[in-house]
């Protein structure tokens, strides 16, 4: 385990890469996929369409190759985004729609007489949505939205692969220098992670009985 004990500092910035690209990406995949929820439930139809075909085509495009696009295909149409901000970006983009389409769910889960009377009282779309729909469907849906940010906690392993040195690239790095220590190494990228995604884990699992027992 000295290999380990005796890299604690590169474990250490690995881990806070690795941490950055998660709030980062989390926050701005939160807020960009809030937007599309709205969105597929707008009642502008080009404004679902592109909603639609946005959600539907990402959620089935592979993590690497949006990477590849934001750090690739974006410099060469003129993009000058610095690896780090092309990451934050690629992992943003690709959680959105997942947390978009928990959100549309918390949505029609609202009781349709709650819209309604929104209405009734002369609110437009965007306070119905914002005052009355999104305050709920964000109750009802806390927990599959923690589970989709614990997914993304493993997404940002990818970004290893795009020059950014996170967690997994220093684990990389640390088991070719240390080719007797791999397994000692490996376990302690394996519990940087585990720091992360456990606590997201239980909370998520404690929410979901609280007000699994309140409905």
């Amino acid at each position: 385990m000295d290999a380990v004990f005796g890299n604690l500092p590169g474990y250490a910035q690995g881990f806070g890469q690795t941490l950055l690209l998660f709030v980062v990406s989390g926050v701005a995949a939160l807020i960009l996929g809030t937007i599309i929820a709205m969105l597929r439930i707008s009642p502008v139809a080009s404004a679902r369409g592109f909603a639609t075909v946005y959600t539907e085509l990402i959620r089935n495009v592979p993590l690497p190759l949006v990477f590849a696009f934001c750090a690739f295909v974006l410099p060469y149409l003129g993009s000058r985004l610095p690896y780090l901000v092309a990451a934050f970006l690629a992992l943003a983009v690709y959680t959105s729609p997942f947390i978009a389409e928990a959100l549309r769910s918390g949505v029609n889960g609202v009781p349709v007489g709650q819209a309604e009377a929104a209405r009734s009282l002369g609110l437009g779309f965007g306070q119905t949505v914002g005052l009355i729909i999104l305050p709920q469907a964000f109750r009802t849906t806390v927990p599959p939205v923690l589970n989709v940010l614990i997914a993304l906690v493993k997404n940002t392993s990818v970004a290893s692969g795009f020059f950014v040195a996170e967690l997994l690239t220093f684990g990389k790095q640390l088991a070719n220098a240390r080719g007797d220590a791999v397994i000692p190494v490996l376990l302690g990228i394996a519990v940087c992670y585990l720091v992360i995604t456990v606590p997201l884990g239980l909370v998520a699992g404690r929410l979901e009985k609280k007000w699994a027992i309140r409905r």
